[in-house]
């Protein structure tokens, strides 16, 4: 048995960057089917990854939805948030009632035909529904399943309700997140969220890869708290190796000095001098010679220890030019830095167009939907926009045709209930 499904649809419209002259090459996952068995953040983004790539993704919901199309406190045009629509494109939608015993009929056939599925209820909701993997590891031996939940399915902590909010408390996220002295502050981006998506990812195709060696599926279980810890690499090695247990530093750097966002006449830059040569370059250029003959700065390690003093120095010299004439001038010299920008002069500078990190993407009901864009670029195998994000259950006739059930047997599961009342 192949790692592919004869039934597989075929690719439709390729991003621009596909565009070479030359016909374009399949999509890595081209045949490889998803079920998306998730909602809001975590589960979603994962499988849009995998759809970008070439993944039929069936994102499978409740008969209400995603809860993640009502979400945010505006109204698009139709129905759905723009959130949800920067987490969903490429995919198919279906609904299904999975506490009716049809829905899970239905559910179970579909099992029979994809590669991956991706959940994130509560540990324990799948179990109840009979869609967990034991249960369907039996229907399909090669199955990959993923659990996503806010604390893994084992442990003193796998029964509570798991958010972004609470892994980055719970995993010491935001106790190095601000400055010092202040009240508790939140990464500003959904860190645990993001970062569980990505370490799932992951895992999902190294199963996967592993799957055309052993030809046997795998339970994946995947937590934001754990992906939260994971980031604390400086931080956790800093309390390791000197028990002092790290703290905010707000826009500094444990590694080194000066490294951080620093006051100019119109606001702030970032800058950073991260080892002795570019300090020494930095002073020079500045015209701060003086602060080499300082002892207190003579070495990096110096420099950490009286971080504060080293920037009220440096802002005497920085305040007196605009950040955009330091940015060129350190630039020009080889010394790291950057304006800091709002999210909307990031995606509309110069390199974000460039780097097509904005797409326009043609919708039924919103004509068209901004959406974030691919964060890498395969240059063999571009990533593609094959499809809009679904409306709810837009393909659940399409999807169920494909897997042998014809009108008569479509109409006979939805009066018994398998799409919801």
């Amino acid at each position: 048995m192949t790692d592919t499904h004869e039934h597989r649809e075929a690719n439709p419209t390729a991003h621009p960057e596909a565009d070479r002259g030359t016909p374009a090459a399949p999509l890595p996952l081209s045949g490889v089917r998803v079920l998306d068995f998730s909602q809001v953040m975590a589960g979603p983004f994962s499988t849009m990854l995998l759809a970008d790539l070439g993944a039929d993704v069936i994102k499978i919901e409740p008969p209400t939805g995603d809860q993640t199309r009502s979400a945010m406190g505006f109204k698009m045009k139709g129905p759905d948030s723009m959130g949800f629509l920067n987490m969903n494109r490429n995919k198919r939608s279906i609904t299904l009632d999975l506490k009716s015993e049809a829905g899970r009929e239905t559910f179970y056939r579909l099992v029979e035909t994809a590669d991956i599925l991706v959940e994130n209820y509560r540990p324990g909701v799948v179990k109840k529904l009979g869609v967990d993997y034991e249960t369907l590891k039996a229907i399909n031996p090669r199955l990959i399943y993923a659990s996503i939940s806010g604390f893994g399915q084992t442990g003193p902590w796998a029964d509570r309700p798991g958010f972004d909010l609470m892994a980055q408390a719970m995993s010491g996220v935001m106790s190095v997140t601000g400055h010092p002295g202040m009240p508790p502050v939140k990464a500003g981006v959904p860190v645990a969220d993001i970062g569980c998506a990505l370490f799932c990812t992951y895992a999902l195709l190294s199963a996967y890869i592993g799957r055309q060696k052993s030809g046997e599926g795998q339970y994946i279980d995947a937590s934001l708290f754990e992906a939260a810890l994971a980031f604390s690499i400086w931080d956790t090695s800093e309390y390791w190796g000197t028990g002092v247990v790290p703290g905010p530093v707000g826009t500094s750097n444990k590694m080194s000095a000066p490294y951080q966002a620093v006051a100019s006449k119109d606001g702030y830059f970032v800058m950073g001098a991260t080892n002795q040569k570019l300090w020494v370059q930095l002073c020079g250029q500045i015209g701060r010679e003086d602060l080499l003959a300082d002892e207190r700065f003579a070495s990096n390690p110096l420099r950490l220890r009286n971080r504060a003093a080293l920037i009220e120095e440096l802002e005497k010299t920085f305040v007196i030019k605009t950040s955009d004439e330091w940015v060129d001038e350190l630039l020009a010299v080889g010394i790291p830095a950057g304006k800091m920008s709002t999210y909307p002069e990031a995606f509309e500078s110069e390199h974000g167009r460039h780097r097509n990190m904005r797409l326009e993407i043609p919708h039924p009901l919103e004509g068209t939907v901004p959406n974030i864009g691919f964060p890498v670029k395969l240059m063999g195998t571009p990533q593609q926009i094959r499809r809009h994000p679904p409306l709810l259950g837009e393909h659940t006739e399409g999807v169920l045709a494909e897997i042998g059930l014809d009108a008569g047997e479509i109409a006979g599961l939805k009066a018994r209930g398998a799409f919801g009342a």
